[in-house]
């Protein structure tokens, strides 16, 4: 019986903490995270621009950070190729 209270509280503990991070926090970790996304997108653009048509010409030390960027590889190719609207340019919310 007790242990089933103490996990009643330790769940309500929990839920009010995750209220607290949603109400304060989260858009600030989401808006952080997008920004770092597209900066990681721009960064292997200028690596490996030449493979999407893009004529930069990388300098030495960024072909030293090439193999750091290839387990990404695949997943920056295919978010650089899907096609975008407008509407994903847009970043607001309705409501």
């Amino acid at each position: 019986m007790i242990k089933r209270i103490e996990a009643m509280i330790e769940k309500s503990v929990r839920a009010l903490r995750e209220v607290i991070y949603g109400m304060t926090v989260y858009d600030w970790v989401h808006e952080l995270e997008k920004a770092r996304n597209e900066q990681e997108r721009l960064f292997t653009l200028i690596i490996f621009g030449d493979l999407l048509g893009v004529p930069i010409l990388p300098p030495y030390h960024m072909l030293r950070l090439v193999p750091y960027l290839v387990p990404s590889f695949e997943s920056w190719r295919r978010s650089m190729l899907r096609e975008r609207d407008f509407t994903d340019l847009i970043d607001q919310e309705i409501g």
